[in-house]
């Protein structure tokens, strides 16, 4: 997702970061629908952590998703530009 979404930044750079997380959440679903699927038919799935990850996705794209309304444009490509170079850093080190 953070690259995916660092793509549509630098491929975009106009677009709002409300429509940079959207775009990233509408192609992220599927594409955990489809890995999920492909674990399944592996025999590798782990129910758990599936679950962990739709109870707290769920919510969260709708939490997100009304507060990226809320919030100004200006704070929100900062809080994104932020969250995206944590998540940089930690796939570096």
């Amino acid at each position: 997702g953070a690259i995916g979404a660092t793509i549509l930044v630098l491929l975009y750079p106009k677009m709002p970061a409300a429509h940079v997380a959207g775009t990233d959440i509408a192609y992220a679903v599927p594409l955990t629908a489809i890995a999920a699927i492909g674990h399944w038919w592996l025999g590798s799935i782990n129910w758990e952590l599936l679950g962990s990850l739709l109870l707290g996705s769920v919510p969260g794209i709708t939490l997100g998703s009304l507060a990226a309304k809320a919030v100004p444009e200006k704070l929100l490509r900062g809080i994104l530009a932020t969250t995206l170079t944590l998540v940089a850093c930690k796939l570096v080190l």
